[in-house]
């Protein structure tokens, strides 16, 4: 599974593509990345194998239709973010995504998160309702699902010690679906 992004003056197209084993490496790099670590719950990673691991459970969750996992990717094929719809039971999907500290402030994940939700509309039958959540101090996030369609909704009360502060759930316009 590819999905192609438009190229974004002056930045290349991207390609949102299943994760596989030979992103293993380029993943243990990028993880170690004190952002990532600080906005995103992205396990640590201690080396390519547990990247290799990591992957496997996306494939694992992909094939049974809860988790749709993807590597973002420059035509050259450098890793540059991650894009994920979570199916809920109740008609709900959540998006997710980070990007690589290489390529922040180039608009990856706008157009990844663009791309993963065109693609979520029409190819998964299901979700009635597209969330987004993220930390409330999370500024850069709040301004991409905003950008991206995702209203504010909500905000949660933080739950430590795996949610110690604030968080924001945003939710997909649907009325904009009409012009795709």
């Amino acid at each position: 599974m590819i999905i192609e992004t438009p190229a974004a003056p002056p930045f290349p197209a991207l390609r949102l593509c299943r994760w596989s084993p030979g992103h293993a490496p380029a993943l243990a790099r990028l993880e170690r990345d004190a952002a990532l670590r600080r906005w995103t719950t992205f396990p640590a990673l201690a080396d390519a194998a547990d990247a290799g691991r990591w992957i496997g459970e996306q494939r694992r969750a992909w094939e049974a239709g809860e988790r749709f996992a993807f590597a973002v990717l420059e035509p050259d094929g450098r890793l540059v973010g991650h894009a994920v719809l979570k199916v809920a039971g109740d008609g709900t999907a959540e998006v997710g995504y980070w990007t690589a500290a290489h390529a922040r402030g180039r608009g990856v994940a706008p157009r990844a998160l663009e791309a993963l939700t065109e693609w979520a509309l029409k190819e998964i039958a299901g979700p009635t309702r597209l969330e987004l959540l993220h930390q409330a101090d999370n500024t850069a996030s709040c301004r991409v699902a905003v950008k991206c369609g995702y209203g504010l909704a909500s905000t949660l009360a933080p739950a430590p010690p795996a949610y110690p502060v604030e968080g924001h759930v945003h939710v997909w316009n649907y009325g904009r679906i009409a012009s795709t």
